[in-house]
């Protein structure tokens, strides 16, 4: 008996676009909503500095977008963390304090203890997996809510973290300030931008034209429904061009920049964790557990262990994005930290994830985190006060999950789904197809109606 493969399907249809984005049922109008959100304020804020300044706007600048890796990138290694985290259903609270508490020890490490820089690093994502094993043992095993466990941990490692540096400022060597104020190296060429930045881009793109051909490849294997070829020729094109763009600017800011390390350390995240959460068994049992733990734990899934490793993680994260911010600002200080874990949560929210739990992806995370970061720099280049940023971000947080709570008491989870029924379309579920290396986060049903 053999299986025939599903043929890519010909023709233009509206629903084909989506699989841009994702694989079929699996672009939800947040995911639309919150990509075109971004774009939206990037265009805003450089039409509005753009009337400010003069002859040229201030957001899509060499100099602005260094900024925005520089000042944010540590905000967004939260969020890839703190996804993970609420997908399972938690919160962690502490990871702020984590940071700052990392920090710290780093800092006297270095100037106290004579520690190297790498040694010292190493030393820093040491005490992350320590705090996060032992926050995650009581979430885990005792059955402590993760937001108390976690609220404990802030107020504890906050409290730490001004004892042993004696609420003062510690500053780090320059050696170690590479990892938050380093970019790639110049090549001696007599040419007008960054040879290292331009490359790392053609490496991108050459990976996304591999990429697509191997998910059609498999999904020709498996038999799994496919999208237009048009489809995935024009997704290759658009996010090559943005990325030859982005690099452009990057390679020819000011002389002596060029993309930042804390950018690459980002990327690299990007692709370990967007890996491990879409192809990896540990990836599918997060989904599982979030989405119903008992289900899972029946299915054979060791939901503590993924409790534990989630929570270790995270705390793994935040002492890593804790020694970025020492390492850009030259110092470690009594208020380091503030506040980050509201941003990381707000980012994974906006990103796309259900409050109720086993729904998120890293992507939609990292662009939530841009909004916020592209907002908070937008209004600081319009000179608007942090109370004004403030009470938007507030809003824009509020304004995002009250969508999401909408849709579902709608029972509008989807714009395709909008868009078949306005034009009288519908799909037969019966003809739905599973694709195997696909993670699927909840069934297609409304949640509110009960059933």
């Amino acid at each position: 008996m053999t299986t025939e493969s599903t043929p890519a399907k010909r023709g233009f249809h509206f629903k084909d676009i989506t699989k841009m984005f994702g694989g079929a049922g699996t672009s939800t109008l947040r995911q639309f909503g919150i990509l075109g959100s971004l774009i939206v304020i990037i265009v805003l804020f450089e039409i509005l500095t753009l009337i400010r300044n003069g002859p040229n706007g201030a957001t899509l600048t060499s100099g602005n977008l260094i900024n925005v890796i520089n000042q944010y990138s540590f905000i967004l290694i939260l969020a890839i963390g703190m996804v993970m985290v609420i997908i399972m259903g938690h919160i962690d609270l502490s990871v702020g304090s984590v940071a700052a508490f990392t920090g710290i020890i780093v800092a006297k490490s270095m100037t106290e203890w004579n520690f190297p820089w790498p040694l010292a690093i190493l030393l820093g994502l040491g005490v992350g997996a320590a705090v996060g094993a032992w926050q995650g043992f009581w979430v885990a095993y005792v059955g402590v809510p993760a937001f108390i466990v976690t609220l404990a941990g802030m107020l504890f490692f906050r409290g730490a973290q001004q004892w042993i540096g004696d609420a003062q400022t510690i500053p780090v060597p320059k050696g170690f300030q590479i990892i938050g104020t380093g970019y790639l190296p110049e090549i001696g060429l007599p040419l007008p931008f960054n040879i290292p930045t331009m490359l790392l881009a053609l490496v991108a793109v050459a990976w996304l034209v591999f990429w697509e051909i191997r998910t059609r490849r498999v999904q020709k294997k498996m038999g799994s429904d496919r999208a237009p070829l048009w489809v995935s020729v024009t997704k290759v094109v658009l996010l090559s061009v943005v990325v030859l763009v982005a690099a452009w600017m990057f390679a020819t800011g000011r002389p002596g920049t060029s993309f930042p390390v804390p950018g690459l350390i980002l990327l690299a995240l990007v692709i370990v964790y967007t890996f491990v959460t879409s192809n990896t068994v540990f990836g599918r049992h997060i989904y599982a557990v979030g989405g119903n733990r008992q289900a899972a734990r029946l299915s054979g899934v060791k939901d503590r262990w993924v409790d534990f490793f989630v929570m270790m993680n995270m705390s793994v994260l935040a002492a890593l994005a804790g020694m970025i911010f020492v390492a850009r600002s030259q110092a470690s200080g009594p208020n380091d930290g503030t506040g980050w874990e509201l941003d990381a949560i707000a980012s994974v929210f906006i990103g796309g994830a259900a409050v109720a739990g086993g729904i998120g992806t890293v992507i939609g995370s990292i662009i939530g985190g841009l909004v916020m970061a592209f907002l908070n720099n937008g209004l600081a280049l319009l000179g608007q006060g942090s109370d004004v940023v403030s009470m938007i971000k507030g809003l824009v947080l509020l304004i995002a999950v009250g969508i999401d709570v909408w849709n579902k008491q709608q029972g509008r989870p989807s714009l395709i789904g909008f868009m078949t029924r306005r034009f009288g379309r519908t799909e037969d579920p019966a003809t739905q197809t599973f694709e195997p290396n696909k993670t699927y986060q909840a069934p297609p049903v409304d949640k509110t109606s009960g059933q």
